[in-house]
């Protein structure tokens, strides 16, 4: 996926401020999860939750206003209850920012979720994805 630096996410140094680049990856798990056939908001509608475990980051180089970040995403592990994935985001082809991110499948009450039992739909579209061994980036199937 791609995304448009805009103004209000930078700070008085003119770069992106560091918080953005979580949002990012937000956006970027979300549009993995559209593009595999499993929105999030299906997910929701249907009870589980799938809160941020875990994150590490590291900023490579800052992007500033009007930069076109290319935002790759692909799950690096999946067990059916917890969900691992990698973002990595590059200005002209050069990288600025790799992450990854661990995810648990929990229900509105709190209580974890097998999602091989609840959702095998899901699983299924997830572990084909994993078989390619490509990222999930949607500006390689255009």
């Amino acid at each position: 996926m791609k995304h448009k630096v805009q103004y209000y996410e930078t700070d008085m140094m003119g770069v992106v401020h560091h918080s953005n680049y979580i949002r990012w990856m937000e956006e970027a798990r979300i549009d993995y999860m559209d593009r595999i056939g499993y929105p999030y908001r299906r997910m929701e509608a249907e009870g589980v939750l799938c809160p941020v475990k875990s994150l590490q980051v590291s900023y490579l180089k800052p992007c500033t206003f009007g930069d076109e970040v290319e935002i790759s995403t692909k799950v690096t592990g999946f067990n059916g209850v917890i969900i691992s994935m990698a973002y990595d985001m590059r200005v002209g082809g050069e990288q600025v920012f790799a992450g990854t991110s661990e995810h648990v499948f929990l229900t509105r009450e709190g209580r974890f979720v097998r999602m091989k039992k609840t959702m095998p739909e899901f699983c299924a579209a997830v572990e084909r994805q994993m078989e390619q061994q490509e990222p999930a980036n949607a500006s390689e199937k255009e």
